[in-house]
Formats: structure tokens, sequence, C-alpha cells
């Protein structure tokens, strides 16, 4: 098995061309099989629900290999159960679990090759994408999904690693309505913040820090990714309905309190910025990522934490990636090891 030519170490987050895929179509009232393709296009009919009325949600998961050379998927089971929640949220067939680990697992093994090694820095993600594909004219949901993931090795999410990054807030810009679908991973969400996203890129900052938008008073989603603050030994994360609950915010919170940090998840208030030794943003692609600064675009404020990652940011980071590359003991159960043939 021939190693692909790439320069592992200098990955972009972005899209490389793999293997295979894997594909799974929902039909007459069941799933059928796993087909693998080896095709990076998708054969769709022009009126697919998908393409007019936004019945689309996906996922984001890794996998990396250890200095044992073990390869670990973390924590798809909690991609799986949160694939299903986004699916019930606009009217889609939801995957079993089962059926879902499963695509997982063999997504992986057939891009066996394209697994960046151990000291890259770089990871595979796997991203399961769900699409309704029934013609609609009229507005309703599809009768027929399919379901498609592609495995592709990345390098960090933000350019710079492990270091801080700046960011801009403005109540300008809302990421999502009230009651509406934050909290769920679909496509919309994203394509609602592209506007806010390129102002930030142009202004010099990473991302937009968003408010909750019904009262824009309270700290909500970091970009694409979950904030936290961290301040007298606490570690400090949005409780908000319109957050998207995060796979690795949840893994932090857990490896706070394993470290000795109380744990809170509750509204933050926008004063409250003034009050963090350290705040950073986490997901699937940013990891653990330490914010240096954040520039208010309204009031002209600048909130300032650091030129470098602070302690707990640091001592955060270090444990979880050390739990998914099998350095450090996988007490929780979160990493899958994958048996190769």
């Amino acid at each position: 098995m021939k190693n692909p030519d790439l320069d592992w170490g200098s990955l972009p987050f972005g899209y490389v061309k793999t293997d295979y895929n894997v594909r799974c179509t929902y039909k007459d009232g069941k799933w059928g099989e796993i087909e693998v393709s080896d095709s990076e296009y998708v054969p769709l009919h022009i009126a697919a629900s998908c393409l007019h009325y936004g019945q689309e949600s996906f996922e984001g998961l890794k996998a990396f290999r250890g200095k044992d050379g073990k390869v670990r998927i973390f924590r798809m089971d909690e991609n799986g159960k949160r694939f299903i929640r986004s699916a019930e949220g606009i009217s889609m067939q939801p995957m079993p679990l089962e059926l879902f680990e499963e695509m997982v697992r063999k997504v992986v093994k057939l891009n066996e090759r394209f697994i960046p090694p151990y000291g890259s820095g770089a990871s595979l993600y796997i991203r399961p994408l769900e699409i309704g594909i029934s013609p609609k004219i009229g507005v309703s949901p599809s009768e027929e999904y399919m379901v498609i993931m592609l495995a592709t090795p990345v390098g960090p999410y933000f350019k710079d690693g492990f270091k801080p990054t700046k960011v801009c807030l403005s109540r300008e810009y809302d990421r999502v309505a009230p009651k509406g679908t934050g909290s769920i991973k679909i496509g919309g969400n994203y394509a609602a913040s592209l506007n806010a996203g390129q102002v930030a890129h142009d202004l010099g900052y990473s991302v937009m820090l968003y408010l909750d938008p019904k009262d824009k008073e309270y700290l909500d989603e970091c970009g694409a990714a979950n904030f936290f603050g961290i301040k007298n030994n606490t570690y400090v994360t949005p409780d908000s309905e319109t957050v998207l609950p995060s796979i690795t915010n949840m893994s932090l919170r857990q490896v706070a309190e394993d470290l000795g940090l109380k744990v809170e998840r509750r509204h933050i208030p926008y004063a409250e910025l003034k009050e963090f030794d350290e705040v950073g943003a986490c997901g699937t692609a940013a990891v653990c990522t330490p914010i240096g600064l954040i520039y208010d675009l309204d009031k002209k404020e600048t909130f300032e934490y650091g030129t470098e990652p602070g302690e707990w940011t640091t001592k955060l980071y270090n444990r979880l990636q050390g739990i998914q590359y099998g350095l450090e003991p996988d007490t929780h159960g979160w990493c899958e090891i994958v048996e190769f043939d």
C-alpha cells in the first residue's frame, strides 16, 4: 500500500482527494446496504429537496494515528447521536447509530493510507452528510435520503495551530434565530454565518464571536466553534438553545473536572469578558484554540488575554490530544481502536 505524496506537517484544514467514500440510501421505508464509491460526485435530481428546501445535515469527527501505531476514532457514538438529532430537527429520516458507526469504521479502513502519521499534527477528518434526494417542488419532507461519508487528511483549523488567535464581536449579525436551528448541525446555519465571517477576515480577525440573537446580552457561538472562558479555577461555557452542543466541549468539560477545575455551563453576560483569565474556542475542527484578543466592533472595546496560550487552556489541550493520540489513559472510554485486516 503506497503512501500518498503529501507533506503531512503542512496540511491545511481543507479537502484532499482520498481513495473511497461510502454511501447508504433510505428508500421504500428502510436503509439499504452500504455502498463503496471512488467517485467524488453525487447524481441528484434537479428538484431534490436538499437543493431547494435545505434538507441537509452533516457531522465532523476525527481518527488519529497514535505513537503506538494504533488508529483511534474519537467519540463517534456522540457524533452519531447528534446526527440523529439533526435529522429529526429538519424532518429527515435519522440513521440508526449502529449503521452510522459501521459506515465510519468502513470509510476509515478504506482510506487507511491517508491517515496522517503520528507527530505530524494532522488527523483524518470524517465528514458524514445526509441529504434529501426526492424531487420536491411543493414544500414537504423528502421520502428518500442518502448518507455519504467522506474522509480527508487535515491540518489545524486555525492556520497558526495552538497559538492565540484574534476574534471580533458585533451585534450586527446573527448566526441563527431564537428557537431556530442553532442546536443542530445543518448547512443553513453555516451559510448564514458566511457574511459575518468574511467581515471578520477582512478586518484581520479569525472569526466573529456572536451574542445571543434574542437579547444581544450573552455570549453565543464563536464562529463555527463553542466559546469557553476560565476564571477562579472554573471552566465556563455558554448554555444556550442557539449553540451547537459540541462534542469537543463536552469532552473538555469532563477533562476540566479531571484536572481539578469546577465547570459551569450557563449564560455568560457580555460584561463577563473582562473577568476571564483565559478564553478560547473549541470544536472538532478547532480542537481547543486559545483566544488572545476580542475586539468589539460596535463599542470599540478590546479584551486582551495574552500573547501566549494560557496555563489551563494548554493543560486542557494537551490532555485531550493525549487521549486522542493514545498518550494519556482513555479512562472514559472515548476512543475506539480500529482493527485493520
